[in-house]
């Protein structure tokens, strides 16, 4: 405690001595005694106290989420356009990297890769040239060639955990970008509707980032996404239903009400998909899936909301624009 107080209050010094028939000096007056400070008044060494942390303050970190998700933008907007072969192609290639970094991550399971890229690819091919009702055979099919590769007495071991590993990814990430392509293949608006859901799912995740930095307080799911917000949360999904409006503002084919309903769908769909990666992530004590976009994750980091919103934006738009 010498820090807070003076050492010399404490010592005894030693009474005067008073000359016989000398009168005592009244208690008091001579050296006027120091004031103790108290703890809490002492101002810290080096300065001035320091100020209460600023709320929010998350404008850079929002500024390079952006500046990362542009190129992504990019490159989905041109092969949207393109549409066709090249977009089937790109959904596999994209199937192909997320698979990569879901199987990395649950390896201590021992999935079966051979199979989940092959169901993957195969459902992606299946919606370009087929229907709703070829991805469905592709994916019953699945069932036994796990099966044939389960049996070899390599995997035999744990064999179950494996194959329900394997079919998680399978579903996860098979079936959405089959829709993806089912989405951008609708007669005439296909390319501007999937365009649409990106743009949506974008804002909302952005918007819901820097809302819950600048007035969140109220978490929703500590246990899976600490810095996820009550305040994020409502202020991403009116951000993204009236960015999603605003986008079909030029699309006169788009009434204003049916964009309302698609962007409010969208997302409030958005934060599920995150939630669920996070859950996963956890679960297998990982921080990022992988580490294509640098310190930003990987691409099941940045894709794991359009891997929900863009099944929800198909069914939604086969019912109320076609």
């Amino acid at each position: 405690m010498s820090d807070f107080f003076e050492e010399e209050m404490f010592e005894e010094r030693p009474e005067a001595e008073v000359e016989p028939g000398a009168e005592e000096p009244p208690r008091g007056r001579g050296r006027k005694p120091k004031k103790r400070r108290r703890p809490g008044k002492r101002a810290r060494r080096g300065g001035e106290q320091p100020k209460p942390p600023r709320r929010g303050g998350g404008g850079g970190e929002t500024a390079r989420r952006i500046l990362v998700a542009i190129p992504a933008i990019a490159f989905a907007i041109a092969i949207t356009v393109a549409g066709g072969i090249v977009f089937m192609l790109a959904m596999v290639a994209v199937g192909v990297l997320c698979l990569r970094e879901y199987l990395e991550m649950t390896g201590s399971a021992r999935p079966l890769a051979i199979p989940a890229y092959a169901a993957v690819g195969a459902m992606v091919v299946a919606a370009y040239l087929g229907t709703s009702y070829s991805v469905l055979l592709v994916f019953a099919a699945a069932f036994p060639v796990l099966f044939a590769f389960g049996a070899d007495s390599r995997h035999r071991d744990g064999v179950t955990v494996s194959m329900s590993v394997t079919l998680l990814g399978i579903v996860w990430i098979g079936i959405p970008l089959a829709h993806a392509v089912f989405l951008r293949d609708l007669p005439n608006h296909g390319a501007a509707l999937l365009i649409d859901v990106l743009v949506g799912t974008f804002v909302t995740d952005t918007a819901a980032y820097a809302t819950g930095r600048m007035f969140g307080s109220h978490k929703i799911a500590p246990a899976l996404s600490p810095n996820k917000t009550v305040e994020g949360l409502v202020g991403g999904f009116v951000i993204g239903t009236m960015g999603f409006w605003f986008a079909g503002l030029y699309q006169n084919w788009l009434s204003g009400a049916d964009a309302l309903i698609i962007g409010a769908a969208v997302a409030a769909i958005a934060p599920i998909g995150d939630l669920f990666e996070s859950m996963l992530k956890r679960d297998l004590g990982k921080k990022d899936t992988g580490t294509l976009f640098g310190p930003h994750g990987g691409i099941l980091d940045r894709i794991d909301a359009v891997l929900f919103t863009v099944v929800v934006g198909y069914y939604l738009a086969v019912a109320l624009v076609y």
